[in-house]
């Protein structure tokens, strides 16, 4: 979910129901955020004034009863104390509560891809990238739209992009996470999804059949180009 938990029952009940078939699942909580950059804002009368600054994708995932409790802290402080067009949350307050939560850079939305898109120095996109315990890279029709706007020239460019990431990931020592930011079951379901982002207003509804939940050798086929580093 974007911002919200809303998923977790659901989540915990086909979770039970399928261990009672026999079938072992450990479900990971988690949702994806929106966070704004607060260390550099200045207070308006007494608050911070955070309805000016843009937002960044960010992954919360709980890894234990703690972490748990500390998303739903999160989430609650999102709606109540930050709402503004989204439930967005300060990096100071994720920092405050973020015992217990794994933190990924999400995706091209999020603040790492962004700053190496946006062509920032190694060393800027280290400071940036130091926050988070893993970041993220997706497969080229992910970001296709970025070739389609004139932002890159081609998907080599948006290969370039996810060694860059790996690059970083390596310097820092922290893990780079292939994943398929799956939006639905099978290629064939994009036009239902199509069909609702059409209804919100998008003009740039999904063209393709990309963000399904890609297998394993799925996976590896689309990051080939990593080498012996896609299996890892």
């Amino acid at each position: 979910d974007h911002g919200v938990v809303q998923s977790f029952p659901d989540g915990a009940k086909i979770a039970n129901e399928l261990s009672k078939d026999g079938k072992e699942i450990k479900v990971i909580y988690g949702l994806e955020g929106y966070v704004f950059d607060d260390s550099d804002m200045e207070s308006k009368d007494g608050e911070i004034d955070y309805k000016s600054k843009p937002t960044n994708h960010i992954i919360l995932l709980a890894k234990n009863q703690e972490g748990l409790k500390n998303i739903y802290k999160l989430v609650s402080l999102s709606h109540l104390k930050y709402f503004y067009k989204k439930p967005r949350l300060p990096k100071s307050i994720i920092a405050k509560y973020r015992d217990g939560i794994i933190i990924g850079s999400a995706c091209e939305a999020g603040e790492v891809y962004r700053a190496i898109v946006s062509g920032k120095s190694d060393d800027e996109i280290k400071k940036i990238a130091s926050f988070y315990d893993y970041l993220e890279i997706q497969p080229v029709i992910n970001n296709r739209f970025m070739v389609e706007a004139g932002i890159v020239d081609s998907n080599d460019d948006l290969r370039n992009f996810n060694l860059k990431v790996l690059e970083i990931g390596d310097a820092l020592g922290k893990p780079v996470v292939a994943t398929t930011d799956a939006h639905y079951d099978e290629p064939e379901s994009a036009i239902y999804r199509n069909i609702l982002m059409a209804g919100m207003g998008y003009k740039d509804a999904e063209r393709g059949q990309g963000l399904y939940m890609r297998t394993t050798e799925e996976m590896l086929d689309e990051f080939s180009y990593l080498g012996d580093r896609a299996k890892e």
